[in-house]
């Protein structure tokens, strides 16, 4: 179990993990040789390392921009605080949704959409990674165009 818990401690996705063990013993109770199924966790980190690297470039390119002036820095947390919220009541929201539909069975129009999203969670979080990356570029070009930078940040002291 050692293993197991290092690997968590990296911050993977407790959820993907289990399941990831999940399929490795199901395949091992069919046969299938041990190499084969290290497969399995060896391509979840190649992805996760894959994602995570993209991320933290982002980032670093991000809020290097930001903190070059102090005006910069708070008017890009105040950006990226409110998409952080409203990608959380999204994802919150269609979950919550998704599991009232799933529990009493409601068909329809609206709960056909919720459940066709609870379905592609994936998608949704491509989704939400090119809409942090589209809100920062909008949030840079219109700090330029408002031309905050030629405000001093010692003026509003």
């Amino acid at each position: 179990m050692y293993p197991l818990g290092f690997l968590f401690g990296l911050g993977f996705d407790t959820a993907t993990e289990i399941g990831l063990m999940g399929i490795a013993a199901a395949e091992a109770t069919r046969g299938m040789p041990v190499w084969s199924i290290l497969v399995f966790p060896a391509l979840f980190t190649a992805g996760m390392s894959l994602i995570d690297t993209l991320d933290s470039l982002l980032m670093v390119g991000a809020y290097g921009w930001a903190f070059m002036k102090p005006i910069r820095k708070l008017y890009y947390n105040l950006t990226m605080t409110l998409v952080s919220v409203l990608a959380a009541v999204l994802v919150g929201g269609i979950e919550a949704l998704g599991l009232i539909a799933e529990r009493l069975q409601l068909k329809g129009g609206v709960w056909d959409g919720v459940a066709m999203l609870s379905e592609h969670f994936g998608t949704l979080g491509y989704a939400i990674v090119g809409l942090f990356a589209i809100c920062w570029l909008v949030s840079a070009l219109f700090y330029k165009w408002r031309g905050y930078d030629a405000l001093d940040g010692n003026a509003a002291r």
